[in-house]
């Protein structure tokens, strides 16, 4: 099994940066679904990342050899690529359907699976801290479901299909990342994401209307390009944190991007209010949401024994 390098702080700094981009990212794909369907966004987001991953590669000859993959890396390269472009597509849809809280809200269930896959699979371990920490997380996530349930800004039956979306979005995804920090042991981080990058490309373009990009306007097409480099930058720090931290680590910290993506909705709704509206948070949505942070910070900053 794959064991972290133990520089913490820099698996720490690296889930940091994934949070930011993550926590801003489903405002960006909610405006630019407006213009665009989902899987030609899919595959414009994946398509970007590997063509700019592939020549950064190829500029410090660092392309992957197939004399590294062996019978089990081959495999687990397959399952990470259907699994995360299984995310991409549940996500996706659900985000169309839900609001950009909601539905960062919901994928940090993808967190709490990674951790408890971490546990399982890579014998990991918790302390008590950590545990009070979980608990602490999962009361937070069923305050503010609770809250969202009954302060929907969309009907019912759309938000709860959506919702169910992203919960198969998490679950697919927490198992892309199983397999991406197994497959480590073999690839570096960033050769891993070029090959997972390319094959869901190609899984996604039979299916993108590409000359709907040509109509875009400038305002449209910038945010469709900040999409793709927040996959290609996200998802590298994302890998690159696996190699030096513990899985079960780094998914408490990714569990703090819906607090970025909820400050974020706020102040782009002031700027901008036709283009975002705003989240209609209770008390008790917002009690929800602290106890996600606190819970999250309980499990992660405990240092590494």
């Amino acid at each position: 099994m794959h064991q972290s390098s133990g520089r913490w702080r820099l698996g720490l700094a690296l889930s940091l940066l994934t949070v930011f981009l993550w926590g801003i990212l489903p405002i960006a794909l909610k405006v630019v679904l407006q213009k665009l369907d989902v899987y030609t966004v899919i595959w414009f987001r994946f398509l970007i990342s590997f063509v700019l991953l592939a020549v950064y590669l190829g500029i410090r000859g660092q392309l992957p050899k197939l004399r590294q993959l062996n019978a089990n890396s081959g495999k687990l390269l397959a399952i990470a690529t259907l699994m995360l472009a299984a995310n991409y597509f549940f996500f996706m849809h659900g985000l169309a359907l839900t609001s950009p809280a909601n539905a960062e809200v919901i994928i940090q269930l993808a967190t709490l699976l990674l951790g408890f896959g971490g546990l399982i699979v890579f014998q990991e371990r918790y302390n008590l801290q950590q545990w009070l920490g979980v608990s602490v997380l999962t009361l937070g996530y069923i305050l503010f479901f609770r809250a969202q349930l009954t302060n929907l800004i969309t009907p019912s039956n759309t938000y709860i299909f959506g919702s169910a979306l992203v919960v198969l979005g998490a679950v697919v995804w927490a198992i892309y990342a199983l397999a991406q920090k197994q497959l480590l042991q073999s690839l570096s981080s960033a050769n891993i994401m070029l090959v997972i990058y390319g094959g869901c490309a190609l899984l996604f373009t039979p299916f993108a209307q590409i000359e709907k990009i040509l109509t875009l306007s400038s305002f449209h097409l910038m945010i469709l390009l900040f999409c793709g480099l927040n996959t290609l930058i996200a998802y590298g720090s994302f890998a690159e944190s696996l190699e030096h931290w513990e899985a079960s680590r780094v998914s408490a910290v990714l569990a703090l991007a819906p607090i970025f993506t909820l400050i974020s909705v706020e102040v782009t709704s002031l700027i901008a209010p036709n283009l975002i509206p705003p989240e209609r948070l209770t008390i008790l949505g917002l009690c929800g949401a602290c106890l996600v942070v606190a819970g999250s910070v309980a499990i992660a900053l405990k240092k590494s024994q």
